[in-house]
């Protein structure tokens, strides 16, 4: 059975006090793309912090994942362009239904970036959700980077990243 893990309180200090320092260091003539990337990504991390914890710690978990999607978008934006997007958005939705262990590759060729999606375990929550754990990776500029998260499929058929 897939478990889905919350991120603790030590951790959740530790992404605020980082993401603040790092996006106090960003000057306001950020490029569209990262402005882009950073408002996303904060909105996407709120959400997902908004769903552990309870009162306060809820409150805890929010600003962490507010703040720590907001960075991550941010890098994302400052590196990726539109076409790199749709590239990596269209391997994400192929690899929903690949069977695991099988990557689904993107590449844009005009930007020379390129990455994949790889299903790696999927399994059921206690209450029913279909969900996959998956890795990607992302190449830009020669500099690869690695991530894990885990999707769930909705009622309706969509699918919703609900851990990274």
């Amino acid at each position: 059975m897939l478990t889905l893990t919350r991120k603790t309180p030590a951790f959740a200090a530790a992404a605020v006090a980082l993401s603040l320092g790092l996006t106090a260091c960003q000057g306001i003539q950020d490029n569209p793309k990262q402005t882009a990337g950073t408002v996303l990504g904060g909105v996407g991390g709120a959400v997902l912090g908004s769903q552990f914890g309870g009162g306060t710690g809820q409150i805890a978990a929010t600003a962490a994942g507010t703040m720590l999607g907001a960075w991550l978008g941010s890098e994302v934006g400052a590196s990726l362009d539109r076409a790199d997007r749709e590239y990596a958005m269209q391997a994400q939705q192929r690899a929903y239904t690949a069977p695991v262990g099988e990557t689904i590759t993107w590449n844009n060729p005009q930007s020379g970036h390129y990455g994949s999606y790889t299903p790696v375990r999927d399994g059921y929550t206690d209450a029913g959700a279909y969900c996959r754990q998956y890795r990607t990776t992302v190449n830009i500029d020669g500099r690869a980077e690695t991530a894990y998260g885990t999707a769930c499929r909705q009622p309706d058929g969509t699918w919703r990243i609900v851990d990274s």
